[in-house]
């Protein structure tokens, strides 16, 4: 943490330095404190929009989740449908948002639902090849173990693979929180009346470029926030592989 810490100080002190000495336009690059400056006397309104892409980021993130987690199971329980979806999947990340944004305001209105859509279809991906690696690396003992105990296809699922998985589907669900959070943006360009990322976009046609980067290091917190969130939670969710992974930097 102190590493990175100061790591990120000697670039702010080092962009402070080239804004003040070389003459660059402050509407092309603010100094980072004006930028500081924009994140208290705009407090308030970046607060407002931070409710709103926040709510939409933790929302699309359960939705990510869930639908990754069963698309994942899915395909774990059928070969025939593994061949079938898998390509489908991976042609879906293909489709750039900014053009999938204004077609589902024009199909689902300007609300949260298409937001929704957009972070769910751009972050679940993540969770559905995390969680398939996770199925994958099942100890083959361990089957042939259930097989010896005579146990069916479900209930080897419940008590081998499914607990063996948990820990890629959070890997997955930490990796969709950065997705999620440029979906989120992406979508709010397109279609809202509020949020960060359609703030960003009013500060840059305002000529407002502190409070631009002001949303942006809000962004970046909030990424940040929700990565170290998600890791607390694998911790007290699943202690055994945090464990595993302490002993496997030693």
């Amino acid at each position: 943490m102190l590493p990175a810490l100061a790591v990120v100080l000697a670039l702010l002190g080092a962009w402070e330095l080239y804004v003040d000495l070389g003459g660059v336009d402050p509407l092309v690059l603010p100094a980072p404190h004006a930028i500081v400056a924009s994140l208290y006397d705009d407090r308030a309104l970046l607060w407002s929009n931070l409710l709103v892409t926040a709510t939409e980021i933790v929302l699309g993130i359960l939705v990510a989740m869930f639908a990754g987690l069963v698309m994942a199971i899915v395909i774990h329980f059928s070969p025939v449908l593994r061949r079938a979806l898998y390509p489908i999947l991976v042609a879906s990340q293909a489709v750039p948002v900014p053009m999938l944004a204004p077609v589902l305001a024009l199909w689902l209105g300007f609300g949260i639902l298409p937001k929704l859509v957009v972070i769910g279809l751009v972050s679940f991906f993540p969770v559905v090849v995390t969680t398939l690696a996770g199925f994958a690396s099942v100890d083959v003992e361990l089957l042939k173990l259930m097989r010896t105990l005579d146990a069916g296809r479900l209930e080897t699922f419940r008590r081998v693979e499914l607990p063996t998985a948990l820990p890629s589907v959070l890997t997955g669900a930490k990796i969709a929180i950065v997705v999620a959070v440029i979906g989120a943006v992406f979508a709010e360009w397109m279609s809202a009346s509020s949020g960060l990322g359609y703030l960003f976009e009013q500060s840059i046609a305002q000529l407002l470029p502190a409070r631009a980067f002001a949303t942006t290091a809000i962004l970046c917190a909030l990424s940040i926030g929700l990565f170290a969130l998600m890791t607390a939670a694998e911790r007290r969710l699943l202690p055994w592989a945090h464990q595993q992974d302490m002993e496997g930097d030693r």
